[in-house]
């Protein structure tokens, strides 16, 4: 009786470890199947300068992180910009604002990215809403869908937005950032639909 008991529970410990590794290799091959993503999008708001996270300290731009947060909320992978530091650091050809497609493509393979979104996010500042304090505030984002393996450009996207606020830098963040979750969401459909 005591060898059986013995016998059953090497059994159910050899089936929960088998159980567990062929779980964590599915885990994995899906993980492989999810489409990695590089945001390059320089941004300038309202009466700021063009900035960009390789060419600086700053993070995600407001745009790029809209972007960024509907692709996740879809189950596809972000690249961080903390991925890329190290290996931009070294190479001076990756630290300018107006990065090239092909200087874009080069540093995407270094990290096994798929796609990248490559453009720019603008604000801009209308005139007053009569009647009131607010101001007219703009954003628009032009890009490329890009295919990291060939190159190809799978679509060229633009989003725009507007918000009215009193505050133009806040309402030129406001608008940049509902024009970057526009932009997302067109992103996604491309990839649904098979234009990929």
């Amino acid at each position: 009786m005591k060898s059986i008991k013995i016998i059953i529970f090497i059994v159910l410990i050899i089936g929960a470890f088998l159980l567990g590794f062929f779980w964590l290799r599915n885990l994995s091959s899906q993980e492989k199947d999810i489409p990695a993503f590089l945001l390059l999008i320089s941004e300038q708001n309202i009466e700021g300068p063009q900035r960009a996270w390789w060419v600086s300290e700053i993070d995600l731009s407001v745009a790029e992180a809209k972007i960024a947060q509907t692709l996740i909320e879809n189950n596809y992978k972000v690249i961080e910009p903390q991925e890329l530091r190290d290996t931009i650091s070294k190479e001076k050809a990756f630290r300018v604002v107006d990065i090239s497609e092909d200087t874009a493509i080069s540093l995407a393979k270094l990290k096994g990215v798929d796609y990248i979104i490559l453009g720019k996010a603008v604000a801009s500042a209308g005139g007053n809403i009569p009647s009131s304090q607010m101001r007219s505030c703009f954003a628009n984002i032009t890009a490329k869908l890009i295919r990291v393996k060939d190159g190809r450009i799978v679509s060229y996207l633009d989003s725009t937005a507007s918000v009215p606020h009193t505050d133009l830098i806040t309402g030129g963040k406001l608008a940049l950032s509902k024009a970057g979750q526009d932009l997302g969401v067109k992103i996604i459909e491309i990839l649904k639909g098979g234009k990929k």
